[in-house]
């Protein structure tokens, strides 16, 4: 798999935590946790984006 793949799955995973943490807050289920590895997630997509690792 290549770096830009993972790169893309990160981000995309990330997007879908977050979102889906920022939604826990109004449902019920544990958002707070959901929301931090989301975060962690697109954070670390992006910076892998961000300074070039191939």
């Amino acid at each position: 798999m290549s770096q830009r793949r993972i790169q893309a799955v990160l981000v995309a995973v990330g997007v879908l935590l977050t979102l889906a943490g920022a939604l826990m807050y109004v449902l019920p289920g544990p958002g707070l946790p959901v929301l931090v590895i989301g975060m962690a997630l697109l954070i670390t997509g992006l910076v892998m984006a961000a300074t070039g690792q191939r």
